[in-house]
């Protein structure tokens, strides 16, 4: 590629002046050699358009050592990893005795993961606070009639949630192992996740029937840094209640690491894959008096471990009780409009919440947000978005809920909740649902609106 000040020479224009009258002044052979070597610039570009451009990219199979340092490369993803060098060197992925199985135990596996992120050094960075949400469903159509469109739109949600915050996810609709069917299947799905994700720290684990409903949140993660386990709960309703709903296990967040590898093991251990199913079923009724059905539960097992040994588990495991890191939807989704109203009546007054944004940078305006909510509150009562609204007991693929709910309320709190959460993704796109009962129609929004009027 020739220069500017080469490829339009101040000569070109019959009106020009020199600037250096010296130039004019070169002897002839001068010029016929410029002359030449111009021409042959122009042969070679055509050539060049011609001849396929041969490339010099370095193989998957490169060392990091070989790979190019030049800071705009076209090998890295937008997050500034390099996706397409895996060294020859050595890892766990070449131990034959490593397994996904959960028959399997795997051990010494931080040091395992810390070998291959010091063989992958663009995933070192930031890895820390990399997040792998994991998903899943059953593996056949749904019985209830809209049961697909709806967990479709569910997936759709934590797709949403994952691009806004650039996770990655992975949604499992197999089972993994042939006994671990039910509450149970989510195990060895997590357990894979790991070993498939040693670049992540977190794997978060979200069931099929929650959803979220504060898009902007992020999760506090400098608050887990001394723990392993993280799921809505209270220390009362275990230690003092011995209950079995005192957590739910449908929501959780696990670290990639050792302990988590030995704690999927002796969970597992309670679930139909051990001959002793049915004992931990009747070790549960009698430790837990509000169960009430009895085959062991992974969220019965996960209870009892933290009764029964307290010194080994309690230290490593979060029980977040101080926003909805899950929220039963019944208490919930009664109080959308008031939500949406009051963040609203917020945007009003602060143009810079008000203002139109590329949904890249959403994380900032929750930042800003946040001076705003401290009289919001957090859990039962609050007018905040809550994260996670989480259908328990509805059932939205076999239809079978829970009969303590009426006939419709499952479904229409379903729809008015994906709505809920969609119009914070559509507000990015120009449009919203102005009623949160229909999801067929929008309603185009404004770049900006007077201060006594809102988008819809």
């Amino acid at each position: 590629m020739v220069c500017p000040e080469f490829s339009h020479p101040q000569s070109s224009s019959p009106m020009a002046k020199p600037r250096n009258r010296s130039f004019w002044c070169l002897p002839d052979a001068f010029l016929v050699f410029g002359v030449a070597f111009l021409a042959l610039l122009l042969v070679a570009s055509f050539w060049s358009f011609f001849t396929p451009t041969p490339n010099f990219e370095p193989t998957v199979t490169d060392p990091p050592s070989k790979l190019s340092m030049n800071p705009v490369d076209c090998s890295e993803s937008g997050f500034g990893v390099n996706l397409k060098s895996d060294p020859k060197d050595p890892t766990f992925y070449d131990d034959p005795e490593m397994s996904y199985s959960l028959e399997k135990p795997v051990k010494d596996w931080d040091q395992k993961r810390a070998e291959w992120l010091k063989h992958h050094p663009s995933f070192a960075a930031g890895a820390r606070e990399r997040i792998v949400l994991v998903t899943g469903s059953q593996p056949k159509p749904c019985k209830n009639p809209i049961g697909d469109h709806l967990l479709l739109r569910f997936f759709k949600n934590k797709v949403d949630y994952c691009r806004i915050h650039g996770y990655d996810i992975f949604y499992n609709n197999l089972l993994l192992h042939p006994k671990m069917g039910s509450y149970w299947a989510k195990l060895p799905v997590v357990k894979a996740a790991m070993l498939a994700h040693p670049e992540a720290e977190w794997i978060w684990w979200v069931d099929s029937d929650a959803l979220f409903t504060d898009m902007e949140f992020k999760l506090p993660l400098e608050r887990y840094k001394n723990h392993n386990l993280v799921v809505h709960g209270w220390p009362k309703l275990i230690y003092e209640k011995k209950s079995w709903t005192s957590l739910n296990a449908g929501v959780f967040l696990i670290r990639n690491c050792q302990w988590s590898m030995d704690l999927i093991n002796t969970w597992s251990s309670m679930g139909p894959m051990s001959k002793d199913y049915e004992k931990w079923g009747q070790i549960q009724r009698l430790t837990f008096k509000d169960k009430l059905f009895p085959e062991s539960d992974d969220q019965s097992a996960l209870v009892y471990l933290l009764y029964t040994e307290k010194e080994k588990y309690y230290d490593h495991i979060y029980l977040e009780g101080e926003f909805y890191f899950e929220g039963y939807w019944v208490e919930i989704v009664g109080g959308y409009e008031n939500t949406t109203e009051r963040y609203l009546e917020i945007e009003r007054g602060a143009p810079k919440l008000r203002r139109r944004h590329a949904e890249k940078v959403s994380e900032q305006y929750a930042a800003f947000r946040e001076e705003f909510l401290k009289e919001a509150g957090n859990g039962k009562g609050s007018w905040r978005r809550p994260l996670i609204t989480h259908f328990t007991g509805c059932q939205p693929c076999s239809g079978d809920h829970n009969l303590m709910y009426a006939g419709e309320s499952c479904w229409n709190g379903m729809v008015k909740a994906l709505n809920f959460a969609d119009n914070q993704v559509l507000r990015k796109y120009g449009f919203v649902h102005s009623d949160l009962h229909d999801s067929s129609t929008v309603t185009e929004i404004p770049f900006d609106y007077p201060a006594d009027e809102g988008p819809w």
